[in-house]
């Protein structure tokens, strides 16, 4: 006997109930505002759809919802899908690199205020070599660089000498008008520190052809970061940026590789503890701004996650566990984990550090503190690889949280394990597609783990390098690449994001408090744009 098409639907109906259960955003209580401003963003989304994405943009062949980024962010921006995340209280920012926060136009204009600072190259700027040459920036001490004629020649004239210092300024200033004059200048500056559209979807297409160019950006401007003047002014513009855009605690992954940063006198002579005093009053100062504003419930505040690079020897690791652990005695309310990152690919396995971690939380009972493992782990492809296995010893050795999981997927039972022990996923959408482990969003796995029940904080990885600044870009990936995704979705997303965070029992339920005052607020907004 045959059911009838009644009974056929419920089945149906029922089934697809059973299969989306464990969802955050299953089975969740929302208000009638919330419900009504979730069916106003599906409306907008689909109408967007047809009359945005579906319409011809001759710069752009095959436009889609959840296309490439670097590509689509033109049309991103004009949206009002946009316009409404925008304005959207996200929660917690939880995985972020530091040292790619701030966009690259505005990182050198910060430089640019500093006299102390210069730049190099190996050999003579021309327009021939123009697009393959790497520079090199450093603040030096004053009076140390005495070859007047490198700033007449700047970095383009016939005498310039290879691997001459030049003052950034009159670099810039001095800059070949054949090659666009000073503005040509900042093109280059700004091309070599950021991730294009041709290179990630043209000369730079796979995995590692495009962590060729993003290890690149790195090397180059950690010599505009890591001086002191300059690293408490970009820390101001991340944290504001940040606020602006609707997030109200931020976790971010610190890289402490280097011992110490250049100081105003121009000597490499700045320790860690410094950068973090450094950090703590910058987001003091900026709290007290906001509550003048009468805005201080849009910031709760930063912490640290302290960061190392796994090309690192395991005895090297003793030290910077140690060197944590210091921090976090005379800094508890600043570190908030550790962690190890770089292209999980090529660098070391977990497993090669698994016998230092351990000790590492051996050392930590000793000392009487708490620093919980944060790690990378899966940002990879592969299926077995060592990336791929990084997943395995990431659950084993207690990380509270997972940096990027990408593989997870393909693994039921470390899944399972995530959902059961509460484990966090940190999805960094528009960096896994600019780094080219999915096309475009539409095939990123994301919804995999949702419906796997898996906890869920939406990230933004390198923000500055790949112009998704703040968290409204990811979002909107999400939210437009799946139709079960919605604005109840992001909800929970948001919450969760706080949730999962490192803060204190007491800290973490005013955060949440906080966040649902500005949420309640947000729906109504959307509620009434019908009206």
């Amino acid at each position: 006997m045959f059911p009838t098409y009644e009974h056929y639907k419920q089945e149906r109906a029922a089934l697809i109930d059973r299969d989306r259960s464990l969802r955050a955003d299953y089975a969740q209580v929302f208000s009638e505002t919330e419900l009504k401003a979730d069916r106003i963003v599906r409306s907008i989304r689909t109408a967007e759809a047809a009359s945005i994405w579906g319409a011809k943009h001759p710069e752009i062949a095959h436009p889609f919802p959840g296309m490439e980024f670097l590509t689509g962010r033109s049309i991103i921006v004009k949206t009002k899908l946009f316009e409404i995340l925008s304005k959207m209280p996200k929660g917690a920012l939880l995985h972020v690199h530091l040292d790619a926060t701030v966009n690259a136009k505005t990182l050198l204009g910060l430089a640019l205020e500093e006299p102390a600072m210069h730049v190099r190259v190996p050999q003579r700027l021309t327009r021939d070599n123009i697009a393959s040459v790497l520079m090199e920036f450093k603040a030096l001490p004053r009076g140390m660089v005495t070859d007047s004629e490198s700033y007449m020649y700047g970095l383009t004239g016939a005498g310039y000498a290879p691997n001459t210092w030049v003052p950034l300024r009159a670099a810039r200033e001095t800059f070949d008008v054949n090659l666009g004059g000073p503005e040509g200048f900042d093109l280059w500056v700004v091309g070599v520190l950021s991730i294009d559209p041709s290179e990630a979807y043209g000369t730079h297409n796979t995995v590692d052809k495009i962590w060729e160019k993003f290890a690149s950006i790195f090397q180059v401007s950690g010599g505009l970061i890591y001086f002191a003047p300059v690293w408490r002014k970009y820390l101001y513009e991340f944290l504001r940026s940040s606020v602006e855009d609707g997030i109200s605690y931020i976790e971010a992954r610190a890289m402490f590789f280097m011992e110490y940063m250049v100081g105003e006198d121009g000597m490499q002579n700045v320790p860690h503890r410094e950068w973090l005093l450094m950090f703590d009053e910058v987001q003091n100062a900026l709290k007290e701004e906001l509550k003048q504003q009468a805005r201080e419930s849009e910031f709760i505040g930063a912490r640290i996650i302290y960061t190392t690079l796994r090309f690192i020897t395991t005895e090297e690791l003793d030290w910077y566990c140690e060197d944590c652990i210091s921090l976090k005695k005379e800094f508890p309310h600043l570190i908030a984990g550790f962690d190890l990152a770089g292209p999980e690919n090529i660098l070391l396995p977990l497993i090669d550090y698994a016998e230092g971690l351990l000790r590492f939380r051996e050392r930590q009972r000793e000392e009487g503190v708490d620093i919980p493992l944060i790690l990378h782990a899966g940002e990879t492809c592969g299926d077995g690889t060592h990336a791929d296995m990084n997943l395995y010893d990431a659950v084993l050795l207690g990380s509270q949280r997972i940096g990027h999981g990408f593989s997870l997927v393909k693994h039921p039972k470390l899944m399972e394990a995530c959902r059961e022990k509460g484990i966090l996923i940190e999805v960094c959408p528009i960096s896994n597609e600019v780094l080219r482990l999915t096309s475009a969003m539409p095939m990123h796995p994301l919804p995999i783990l949702m419906n796997n029940g898996i906890p869920i904080a939406i990230s933004s990885d390198d923000p500055g390098v790949f112009g998704n600044v703040g968290l409204t870009f990811d979002m909107y990936q999400v939210l437009v690449s799946s139709e079960v995704t919605g604005l109840a979705t992001l909800r929970e997303l948001a919450r969760d994001s706080l949730k999962y965070s490192t803060l204190g029992p007491k800290d973490k339920e005013e955060a949440l408090d906080s966040w649902q005052r500005h949420w309640e607020i947000f729906v109504e907004w959307v509620a009434d744009l019908s009206s």
